[in-house]
């Protein structure tokens, strides 16, 4: 075991016994501090699972159920959500966001998916569109003499395009037949194709730092778990093993699970509020989920898990 995963395992015992021994949060101190009680954190959740359904609540299992907590409402959980690359795959254009914590010495937290004005996907899909509208712009040298052969030739006939032959589906020319199991032989990575992995996501609600807590378990394209290794493969290479640890779930019995640890995330929240504030708006203690959902993104920019991208205050 890495010494960095077994100072990890120390640390997950020690804040296990400082979370039992800490008191339940009663007062707000959302805006103060960026912290949720339990009802608030409840209340973020009916909210979640309203606005964006593929979240749901659960229970988890009888013998974990937390008394500060509705028994139907334990943590929050989604299901088979697509992770399509591995991280080693983007690439950084350089105008990430970041959004700085004071004291932080990891750099802060990174905005991977900002806005239209500077989402990245939307920044490729417009360099497409322009590409193909370059390509159909662009003429041949002798486009006069081109216009008139085509004036000349007589439209094809659909009858003709059928006798040709090639919408025969046993054409051997365009027809290739491949066993089943040479298929099922046929490696992936040799095709330079890579298979879509799966995630299941819970949301907790962490007693001694009083927020949110995300929990990550991965699946490849045939429904069996990944290694750790494997999911550290999806998780961004600065924040893995230091902001993501395995840890034993709270509420459910089986493997650790990946979690991004929640040190920083009332003082990240805080910010935000703070930052919405000064733009003449408030946020709400319902939308905390929301909000927390996007700057977690940045920590696992590949799994796609976020359908909020049109949330406005």
């Amino acid at each position: 075991m890495a010494m960095q995963d077994f100072i990890n395992n120390m640390k997950g015992t020690a804040l296990g016994v400082a979370e039992y021994l800490s008191p339940v949060l009663k007062e707000s101190k959302f805006k103060e501090t960026g912290v949720l009680t339990p009802e608030e954190f409840v209340i973020a959740g009916d909210h979640l699972v309203h606005y964006c359904p593929t979240w749901q609540w659960s229970q988890g299992e009888p013998s974990k159920i937390k008394p500060y907590l509705p028994p139907d409402k334990q943590f929050l959980i989604t299901k088979n959500v697509p992770c399509y690359r591995r991280c080693h795959q983007l690439e950084s254009k350089g105008d990430d966001r970041i959004i700085e914590i004071e004291g932080d010495t990891d750099g802060g937290w990174v905005d991977t998916h900002p806005d239209e004005n500077g989402d990245a996907g939307s920044a490729a899909a417009q360099t497409k569109t322009e590409a193909v509208k370059q390509e159909q712009s662009v003429k041949p040298s002798n486009g006069a003499d081109d216009d008139d052969d085509d004036e000349d030739e007589e439209a094809g006939d659909m009858e003709d395009f059928v006798d040709s032959g090639l919408l025969d589906t046993d054409d051997p020319s365009t027809l290739v037949t491949v066993p089943t199991k040479a298929k099922a032989q046929t490696s992936v990575e040799e095709e330079g194709i890579e298979q879509t992995r799966t995630y299941d996501l819970h949301i907790t609600y962490d007693k001694y730092y009083q927020t949110p807590r995300l929990w990550l378990f991965g699946y490849n394209e045939n429904r069996h778990p990944l290694t750790v290794e494997q999911m550290y493969e999806d998780f961004s290479a600065d924040h893995a093993k230091k902001t993501i640890t395995m840890e034993a779930h709270p509420h459910i019995s089986g493997p650790p699970m990946a979690s991004i640890h929640p040190c920083r995330h009332a003082e990240v929240m805080k910010k935000i509020i703070q930052t919405v504030a000064d733009g003449g708006k408030e946020l709400g203690v319902h939308n905390y989920l929301v909000i927390f959902l996007k700057f977690v993104q940045a920590v696992i920019p590949t799994i796609e898990y976020d359908y909020t991208r049109n949330f406005t205050f």
